[in-house]
């Protein structure tokens, strides 16, 4: 292997992990191999830091851990915090009053690293992915009673919107002040996930920070994702790819590997590795 590239970030689910949530065992051998070249593993995912650790059924060899789409860094070999971002209390009473008004439904998290919690507003018997959600998380989940009971600060507000992108770019528009992430549902495949977070908050970002924290050059990145959350990211890296399960509109952007489920991170880490990058 090549020591041209001195860190490799990829996106979680439907990038790294099979559609089963699985490491195959291509990916596993590339990550172990990674880590004998002494290439810093990253991991930058939309799940918190405790969907992380506790809702994966096979540990992922990794150093590093970008959590909640850049809300937070965590280093995996001493579970040290190493960054956060977070939205204060005026952030979220304007947020929550702009998506009121707008009729969506939305969820507010609890500060990092215990934004696996979660206050949440609207109409689950009508929104079926929202629903999904919260039977998901119902233990950390709490309906909204009033602006007093919002926490003192937050890592995100997620907004679950149905497939109607004219929707969320007029809900965007009211909020240009903020972070505004699309993300496609890990659910049901197709509604809008609206993650809103400070301004600084990314994956982008976040693997910014955490280069100039591990003095390393960002000619020296790598980068691979699978959705509209991984732009930044991509945009931020070097050598960036996407898998070929991408949406159809992002895959002019970037260079295509194999899928997610045809080991499209081991394909796309050789190619880098072994084309002289």
């Amino acid at each position: 292997m090549s020591n041209r590239i001195h860190i490799v970030f990829t996106d979680l689910d439907g990038t790294l992990l099979t559609s089963e949530k699985k490491l195959s065992r291509a990916n596993l051998q590339c990550l172990e191999e990674l880590q004998r070249e002494k290439i810093t593993r990253v991991i930058a995912t939309g799940r918190s830091y405790y969907s992380f650790s506790t809702g994966l059924a096979t540990k992922i060899p990794a150093d590093y851990l970008i959590f909640s789409t850049g809300a937070g860094i965590m280093d995996l070999t001493s579970d040290q915090l190493l960054y956060s971002a977070n939205l204060n209390r005026k952030d979220i009473y304007y947020i929550t009053r702009h998506l009121q008004q707008n009729n969506i439904d939305f969820m507010v998290h609890h500060a990092v690293p215990e934004n696996h919690y979660f206050t949440y507003s609207g109409l689950p018997e009508k929104n079926s992915d929202f629903s999904k959600r919260i039977s998901i998380y119902n233990n950390f989940a709490k309906k909204f009673s009033s602006y007093d009971a919002l926490p003192e600060s937050g890592a995100q507000i997620i907004a679950i919107l149905p497939e109607n992108l004219d929707l969320f770019e007029y809900i965007q528009e009211g909020l240009s002040d903020y972070q505004i992430t699309r993300t496609t549902s890990p659910f049901d495949h197709k509604s809008i996930w609206m993650e809103i977070s400070p301004a600084h908050a990314s994956k982008g970002h976040s693997a910014a920070w955490l280069c100039d924290y591990l003095d390393i050059a960002p000619s020296t990145t790598f980068g691979i994702g699978n959705d509209y959350n991984d732009i930044s990211l991509l945009n931020f890296t070097r050598y960036s790819y996407l898998v070929a399960n991408a949406p159809t509109d992002l895959q002019k952007r970037f260079p295509i590997t194999n899928s997610n489920n045809d080991d499209g991170f081991y394909h796309a880490v050789r190619n880098a590795l072994n084309s002289g990058m």
